[in-house]
This record gives C-alpha cells, structure tokens and sequence, in this order.
C-alpha cells in the first residue's frame, strides 16, 4: 500500500520559496537539512508535505537531468510516495520500477528512512520511501507560532 508523501520544488531563493507557502498556504517548517552545496526543507500542512531544495550554486542549465529529477528553478524535482518497504515495492514492480537512483539509506537523518528514485513512463521522477517522519516536537522555522 502506498500513500502520496510529497511534491519536491527547486528554489531560486530558498528563505522565499519557505515563507510564501507558510504565509499564504499554511505550511510549517518540519525539517531542514543543510548538504552543504545544496539545503532541503520540508513544510508541511496536514498529511501534504513539501520538500523545498535551495541550490547554492544556481543551475544554468533547465534541462540538466539529475538522478532524483530536474534541478532548475521553478521546476517540479519530483513527486513522492511513502510506503512501509521500499525494497519489497521495488521487487513487485520488477522490470517496471526504472530506477535513478538508490535505494539508499538515510539514517544518519531519521533512522530507518530508505528511499528509492524511479521514473514514470513519461520520465517523471517519483520517489518512493519508507521511514521518514517528523521530529517530536517539530524543529522552528519560518511560519512556526
């Protein structure tokens, strides 16, 4: 079984992209990571999440394909689904399951979090993982009251 997760945008400028959807969308800051080259963010409002990716260095290229979608500006990365195990979903889509990337652990983020990049038959990138959760209580950011 499997349950829609997220929407993952690139943002020209992230403090931006995160304080439009809080304020005008009711989205709250659930998680921030910072890669170094790159910072991600999720929002949420309800059970819909968005994952909000800051490039520090911009992408010039629209159509330069990365393993877990697009990166340019103002475009959608991908779109996300969770499910209980990653690697038994894989195995029940067998050859239909056209992996990008992984599936890959992230447990030094939140234990347990695996996650798998495939592509749709019109080359959308959906991801699908098993484990992510917020923290308890929710880290502060923009829009936290």
């Amino acid at each position: 079984m499997t349950r829609f997760s997220h929407v993952a945008l690139n943002c020209r400028r992230l403090d931006d992209t995160e304080e439009f959807y809080t304020r005008w969308f009711g989205f709250r800051r659930t998680q921030h990571f910072d890669l170094g080259d790159s910072q991600i963010v999720f929002l949420r409002s309800g059970d819909v999440y968005l994952e909000l990716f800051g490039l520090r260095e911009p992408v010039q290229e629209a159509g330069r394909p990365t393993a877990d979608g697009p990166p340019a500006p103002g475009t959608v990365r991908h779109i996300a689904f969770q499910t209980e195990d990653v690697d038994e979903f894989v195995r029940a889509m067998g050859t239909a399951a056209r992996i990008t990337l992984g599936p890959l652990d992230f447990d030094g983020f939140i234990p347990g979090w695996r996650t798998v990049w495939l592509t749709d038959p019109d080359g959308v990138v959906v991801e699908v993982s098993q484990g992510y959760r917020d923290p308890q209580p929710c880290q502060g950011g923009h829009g936290e009251r």
